[in-house]
């Protein structure tokens, strides 16, 4: 059995500080969730990343069971439970009373007897979606992003205040802030290793992921149907591949460089070079202004035959911190590089949300979540527009980019493709 035992820097460390540094979390919860009885967990959006979240969840506690699924499509579901079945069959008990289908699936999966749910729809889903878990009393590993609008970002803001009352965890899919080399680096950088911050810079450049559903649409297939199953490229459903999904592990590591100060504007440029591709742009440069007048610069793309790099940049005043094909430097008055082990990021993060739904101190990502989620909006919002777009305006946007009375059968016809100068900020 995987041995939960954080001490208090771990434990920061691996709620990314705000759970357990604010004192604010009560030291007991229900004893079947201090006990080693067994935990359930409920899967809603049973495509790779889901799966892939079942399977760490169940290998980060031998007392985990997979007992229910839910997916807009059976097929989808039945491939998720295949994969999860031969893996580790003795541990999905998911029969044919709780699996639900459907854009509604997930309702009939709350009221299930399940103790944890995985939220890893097209985030579009995504802040119904936990809202209803909040309410229905669920623990939550909620997937990138946490929403695709200013409206969703709220209502996150919301359930996450209310799943602190009910003290229910949120373990956010922002996973770099799990990695036991950034989480080592990061305190360096609060140790004064390069000084005081000046710059940063961040790049998520890689291939166009191409369409996500592999083959054409079929005669029978209604707008909602197709753009479900190819959701990269829409934007109601996506929020921007690029800027949003892709950048959004970027910005949140730069939040997190920064302590989790969020920038006071943005002003950005992009476009989209491949009209396959949808209504989201597939190339983009931000640059976040901070109250104190640093600057961060994020460089996002999604094409083919281009140079490629994910990797991140900190200047400071005595130092330069790195971060490049996964291996974390200090250069400066201090030279420094991250000699620990190496874990997946994937698994840390499910072990943290059970270890701490097991020790009775929930963690909740769920405030840093949305705000990090808020800054890669922030920065789609400034270069769909072409203007400088604060803060404050971004939040209080009214701009809902899921259509209303949405069905499997609706006829849903995407927005044009943004034109900087031309959009209207909303």
């Amino acid at each position: 059995m995987t041995e939960h035992k954080l001490d208090r820097r771990q434990f920061i460390h691996a709620s990314g500080g705000a759970a357990v540094a604010s004192g604010l979390i009560a030291p007991t919860i229900l004893a079947k969730q201090l006990s080693t009885q067994t935990l359930k967990v409920g899967l809603v959006g049973c495509g790779g990343r889901g799966t892939g979240a079942a399977y760490n969840a169940l290998m980060a506690d031998e007392n985990v069971v997979v007992s229910a699924m839910a997916d807009t499509f059976p097929e989808q579901m039945e491939k998720s439970l295949a994969q999860l079945r031969k893996q580790l069959p003795d541990r999905v008990k998911v029969d044919s009373k709780h699996r639900f289908v459907g854009l509604d699936a997930y309702r009939e999966l709350m009221q299930a007897d399940v103790d944890i749910v995985i939220l890893a729809t097209p985030p579009a889903f995504r802040p119904a979606h936990l809202e209803a878990a909040v309410e229905a009393g669920k623990h939550s590993f909620v997937e990138i992003t946490a929403a695709i609008d200013s409206p969703g970002v709220r209502s996150v803001l919301a359930s996450s205040e209310l799943a602190e009352r009910k003290r229910l965890a949120i373990v956010s899919g922002f996973c770099w802030r799990y990695d036991p080399s950034l989480q080592a680096a990061v305190e360096q950088i609060r140790n004064g290793a390069i000084g005081e911050i000046r710059s940063l810079y961040a790049t998520y450049l890689r291939p166009n992921l191409g369409p996500k559903y592999k083959g054409d649409r079929k005669p029978n297939m209604s707008d909602v149907e197709w753009q479900i199953r190819d959701w990269y490229h829409h934007l109601w459903l996506a929020g921007d591949l690029t800027i949003l999904l892709s950048g959004g592990h970027s910005v949140d590591k730069m939040s997190w460089w920064m302590n989790d100060e969020m920038p006071i504007n943005a002003v950005a440029i992009g476009g989209q070079q491949n009209p396959r591709w949808g209504n989201t742009f597939d190339n983009a440069f931000v640059t976040y202004e901070y109250a104190n007048g640093i600057r961060g610069y994020l460089a996002s793309r999604s094409i083919n035959g281009c140079y490629d790099e994910n990797g991140d940049e900190v200047v400071g005043t005595n130092g330069i911190f790195k971060f490049q094909q996964r291996r974390p430097v200090i250069t400066g008055e201090t030279n420094w590089r991250y000699k620990g082990p190496t874990r997946s990021m994937h698994q840390v993060e499910l072990d943290a949300l059970i270890g701490s739904i097991r020790s009775g101190k929930p963690i909740n990502d769920g405030k840093r979540m949305a705000r990090t989620t808020l800054m890669g909006i922030l920065g789609r919002m400034a270069a769909y527009t072409g203007k400088k777009v604060s803060w404050e305006a971004a939040m209080q946007s009214t701009q809902a980019l899921l259509p209303d009375g949405l069905a499997l059968n609706s006829t849903v016809t995407d927005q044009p493709l943004a034109m900087p100068g031309t959009t209207r900020f909303l």
